[in-house]
């Protein structure tokens, strides 16, 4: 039987390298439907916590669980169910046995890139690799779909595609987590905001309008 899941937890989860904490102690849950927004200024922790939740990360202490199971027990079932688009583009890790076949086409519609569907992608610019690193992060149908600033390079119509995208995942019950500094696309579409600041969570909460000011607000606070 295939693994799977609804929700995400981060529990008591601290990061180390060497004497720099990149994370103390947070606590989070994401569940299926939602899509978290991990937001804060550079050195917050963002990169550190999506590499944990993609089980590159071995957190210092504390875990991460899916569906209630520790991911230290999960192994390459769970890395089966997650996606992820870093922030440095990957476009050639492997496919988990995925017939890609089946599904490179649509993928390669859903990303705007019919018309470069036989150029090599050495000549893609940022923008439109980042729009392939998505979809190839997808076609696996992961429950958990991670992002680590998506709407890099991207001029509007572009992000217009990947907002969408991320809007279906969630209605599909993905659950979706990005690290963005990009407020203004984030405000109207992330249903949660996970506010960080020198590795802590400053605040958890559903999301609400005006997003920008609310979070420069709080940094003050911080």
């Amino acid at each position: 039987m295939t693994f799977d899941f609804d929700r995400v937890e981060l529990a008591e989860v601290s990061r180390h390298f060497g004497r720099r904490r990149a994370l103390a102690r947070v606590s989070l849950t994401a569940r299926a439907g939602d899509i978290v927004g991990v937001i804060g200024p550079n050195g917050a922790g963002k990169s550190t916590l999506i590499g944990i939740l993609a089980t590159l990360v071995s957190p210092s202490s504390g875990e991460a669980r899916y569906g209630g199971q520790s991911g230290r027990d999960l192994g390459g079932a769970l890395r089966r169910r997650i996606g992820l688009v870093a922030h440095e583009l990957l476009l050639y890790p492997e496919l988990y046995g995925l017939d890609a076949r089946r599904v490179v086409d649509a993928a390669i519609d859903r990303a705007g890139l019919r018309e470069r569907a036989d150029d090599p992608v050495a000549g893609f610019s940022r923008g439109m690799r980042q729009r392939l690193a998505l979809e190839r992060a997808l076609l696996h149908g992961p429950r958990l779909a991670l992002f680590d600033e998506p709407f890099t390079g991207l001029d509007d119509q572009a992000v217009g595609l990947v907002t969408a995208r991320l809007r279906l995942l969630a209605a599909s019950g993905t659950i979706v987590v990005m690290a963005t500094h990009d407020l203004e696309v984030a405000d109207g579409l992330v249903t949660r905001v996970a506010l960080f600041r020198g590795g802590k969570l400053l605040l958890d909460e559903p999301a609400g309008a005006g997003l920008r000011s609310r979070y420069r607000e709080l940094i003050r606070q911080g």
